[in-house]
């Protein structure tokens, strides 16, 4: 509770990032339709519009499953909620509460507020990995190629290129924050525990991406079939956890595909569970999915005397080494401790079987 001038700070950081990537992805898609690029700018707005919509999806209907406290005379009215996600400005409404009510706890050292608190964030959260993976992830991944291959580069996409990226970052680690203030003694603390974390995930991330822009350079059907496969063998694998995540059942299928979307780019905890075996095999692939695209690709680009080629290559190989490194890091010395009573939620109180409509998402999530 002493962290809540940080938290409040973490928010606002949170929101800038988000609207940076979202305007230079736009900004860049005019520049493309300004130069006669047609289909560099439908793409470039295609995965923002499926990324912004997919989170309204996802907001909206945790607004309606989630009706306001009697107490909160601020929150918006229904119909008011449903009109602003459908000008795809939902998520404002939840940072708006969410920096009302940090606002409060900075002052205050109640601990309903930090409850109620908590359980907008948590939601928060999980949109914003929704919006990273559907969105900035892609993104990268077409603004490389297109600098890569075709040698088309202004200022306006490195922007881009860096606002993705710091999405990512934020979206990773405050998922992950969550997700463990969630578990009683499994909270992720300050320093370095966050930031081995916070580099495994950006060079194993960083490693993907530069390689699937590289095999998109060799040949964009190789890309298709491999993001497909991967994504094929994360949604079954997800449909197969049997999550529980949404109260419909047809959001619960479209929740299941966004995992496995988030899946072609980096591990999910789908669970909240000890993934020791699932993990292993997934980074196992990635590590072989990886190698066999960089053997490709210097073999039908065996004189790679472009040096941006040169160095994309070296970077990718040299990233996913680091980012094996750091996750090694991470889970043999610095992640929190797993061999904890089995214990009732911190956020949501010491009932031993809380009921469904009792816990948080997130809690819901931890529990399935």
């Amino acid at each position: 509770m002493k962290l809540s001038a940080y938290r409040f700070a973490w928010t606002v950081f949170g929101i800038l990032t988000y609207i940076l990537d979202i305007g230079a992805d736009i900004c860049v898609a005019f520049q493309y339709f300004s130069r006669g690029h047609y289909s560099w700018f439908a793409l470039t707005l295609v995965f923002v519009f499926i990324a912004t919509v997919t989170i309204q999806i996802f907001s909206l209907s945790w607004f309606k499953d989630d009706p306001p406290e009697p107490s909160d005379t601020r929150r918006c009215s229904p119909g008011q909620i449903t009109a602003v996600h459908w000008f795809q400005m939902g998520i404002f409404i939840r940072y708006n509460d969410v920096l009302r009510k940090r606002f409060k706890a900075v002052y205050r050292s109640s601990q309903d507020i930090h409850s109620d608190v908590f359980s907008i964030v948590a939601d928060l959260s999980m949109l914003r990995l929704f919006e990273t993976f559907l969105e900035s992830a892609p993104q990268l991944i077409l603004q490389i190629s297109i600098i890569l291959e075709h040698k088309e580069r202004f200022s306006i996409q490195y922007v881009t290129i860096l606002t993705s990226f710091m999405a990512i970052a934020w979206a990773t680690v405050d998922y992950q924050r969550c997700l463990r203030r969630s578990l009683k003694m499994k909270e992720i603390v300050f320093g370095l525990p966050t930031v081995v974390y916070l580099l495994y995930k950006l060079f194993t991330i960083t490693s993907r991406i530069l390689s699937i822009a590289l095999l998109t350079i060799v040949n964009i059907y190789f890309t298709l079939a491999l993001v497909a496969v991967v994504w094929l063998f994360g949604t079954i694998w997800a449909f197969r956890q049997h999550t529980d995540f949404c109260t419909s059942k047809y959001l619960e299928v479209y929740y299941r595909a966004v995992v496995g979307v988030i899946l072609v780019f980096t591990f999910f905890n789908i669970k909240g569970q000890n993934t020791h075996v699932p993990m292993t095999v997934y980074y196992t692939l990635y590590v072989l999915q990886t190698a066999g695209v960089l053997i490709l690709f210097w073999c039908q680009k065996l004189s790679l005397t472009e040096p941006v080629l040169l160095a994309v290559t070296i970077t990718t190989a040299v990233t996913i080494i680091l980012g094996l490194i750091c996750l090694v890091l991470y889970y043999l010395y610095l992640h929190p401790t797993k061999n904890v009573p089995n214990v009732a939620d911190e956020i949501d109180g010491l009932e031993a079987r809380p009921s469904r409509e009792q816990l948080s998402r997130i809690s819901r999530f931890l529990q399935q």
